[in-house]
């Protein structure tokens, strides 16, 4: 039931209910205390006055048959002295004789040294106490409860109504607190119903440093990643948008100079400036292949690893430099590997290192060679570490190598789309690993890849 109710009005209702289970529990509580004290008061007073009567003249049956009837009979209290045998004598008889019964008898008989008990009178209750007076006799007094009860019954009254003024403070105050604590949360709510219909992506501001607190801390770091996300994408588009316009329009140059040749009439294009369009064109869509093929790898950059299977670096890297090899042309490779398994996806590391030795190969000069080395970093890490002949990298490109589409002024250009080295990282990144750039000994450009994972044991290997 209390599902169809706001969390605010759940707190205070809660709140209602426990307070209500608190008055209930002290007003109980309270009422049998003060009853038990008034009682207690009540049942001292009645047995000192019984014990000073039964020392007194009272105990004496003619001198309390003497005692005027207005002063007994007409007060709250009666008195009477009771024989062994049941016999009770009172100033009045039995119109001032309190309740007896088999307590008192118990008494008189030297059964019990004393009673108290609560019996009535037709409808009115005593309280009687009975005591000892000798000579096998009990002077037993009674004093009417009604002042006593009275008292009870406004206290059994007031409780009620001071826990029902209490419980509607509680929910009262329940509903303020809850809705003083819930304000962080209400702000977390208008913040995601203001996000889902606009966009915005603006932080809430913090106040405090309790949970709530860190509750909206954590909810603006999530919507500075959603927002740096966003970003990254929007730059991702735009930048490949960039990047696909100028091929694609050199390539519809192409194809409409070569349509306007073959209209009839038109001059005649030489077959040498043909075949070099053909040619131009051939390698447009080569390069716009390899530029689609590195955006679709860049769009599972949030995707996690799903391939965890054992790689052996080695293979990997022999594999990737067969197949660099064959459009190197002069450039010579010095390779030194060592053995070293990890999990991870095979396809993806080999692609990272064919990036890196493509990067060396487009950067050496002719006849030049590009050093590819791998060296256990610890127990648990390797370094692969590809190093060529050119220019080197200028210290302020070193830190932006690896963005996406990042091209340094002398790589303008070269052929390449900028999405080599990202893809680099990328599998870096999703492989537990690391990438960064450096120089050379003989100041070229030096990348440099760490992996995780074991070594098998063996000694390093070197090829050319």
């Amino acid at each position: 039931m209390l599902d169809r109710f706001s969390l605010r009005s759940r707190i205070g209702i809660l709140a209602a209910l426990v307070a209500a289970l608190a008055v209930v529990l002290v007003s109980l509580a309270a009422f049998l205390t003060v009853r038990s004290n008034i009682l207690a008061t009540l049942d001292s007073n009645l047995f000192q006055r019984a014990l000073a009567a039964a020392q007194s003249e009272l105990a004496d049956p003619l001198q309390l048959s003497t005692i005027p009837p207005e002063v007994l009979g007409a007060g709250d209290i009666r008195i009477a002295l009771l024989a062994a045998n049941g016999s009770a004598q009172s100033a009045e008889g039995q119109l001032s004789a309190p309740p007896i019964e088999g307590p008192e008898l118990e008494v008189a008989r030297g059964l019990a040294a004393s009673s108290v008990r609560t019996a009535s009178i037709g409808r009115d209750p005593y309280r009687v106490v009975a005591v000892q007076a000798g000579g096998g006799r009990a002077l037993v007094m009674g004093q009417r409860l009604d002042p006593t009860q009275q008292v009870l019954t406004k206290l059994a009254f007031a409780l009620p109504v001071v826990g029902v003024i209490g419980i509607a403070v509680a929910g009262l105050a329940g509903v303020a607190v809850a809705r003083a604590g819930l304000r962080p949360v209400q702000r977390l709510t208008s913040a995601t119903e203001r996000v889902a219909a606009t966009g915005d992506l603006r932080p809430i501001p913090v106040g405090g440093a309790d949970e709530l607190a860190r509750l909206t801390m954590s909810f603006n770091e999530m919507l500075g990643t959603l927002a740096a996300s966003q970003e990254q994408q929007r730059r991702l588009v735009a930048d490949a948008g960039h990047e696909l316009r100028t091929p694609l329009t050199s390539m519809r140059t192409n194809l409409e100079l070569l349509a306007a040749a073959s209209r009839p009439g038109a001059p005649t294009l030489p077959d040498a400036d043909r075949v070099e369009i053909l040619a131009d064109v051939h390698a447009q869509v080569e390069e716009l292949t390899t530029l689609v093929g590195d955006l679709v790898e860049l769009a599972r950059d949030d995707a996690p690893l799903v391939v965890h299977q054992p790689v052996e670096l080695t293979d990997v890297v022999d594999r990737a430099l067969e197949r660099v090899k064959r459009r190197a042309g002069d450039t010579a490779f010095d390779v030194t590997v060592v053995p070293w398994t990890l999990l991870g996806d095979e396809t993806a590391l080999e692609r990272a290192v064919l990036n890196l030795l493509d990067n060396a190969v487009k950067w050496s000069p002719p006849g030049g060679t590009v050093t590819v080395a791998m060296r256990q970093l610890d127990g648990w890490s390797v370094l692969l570490e590809v190093t060529d002949q050119g220019p080197g990298i200028a210290d302020e490109d070193l830190p932006r190598v690896f963005d996406r589409f990042y091209r340094a002024d002398r790589a303008r250009t070269m052929p390449g789309s900028g999405l080599g080295l990202a893809i680099v990282r990328q599998v870096a990144v999703r492989h537990g690993g690391a990438v960064w750039a450096g120089r050379g000994p003989d100041g070229g450009a030096q990348l440099t890849l760490r992996l995780p994972g074991r070594s098998p044991g063996g000694v390093p290997q070197t090829g050319q």
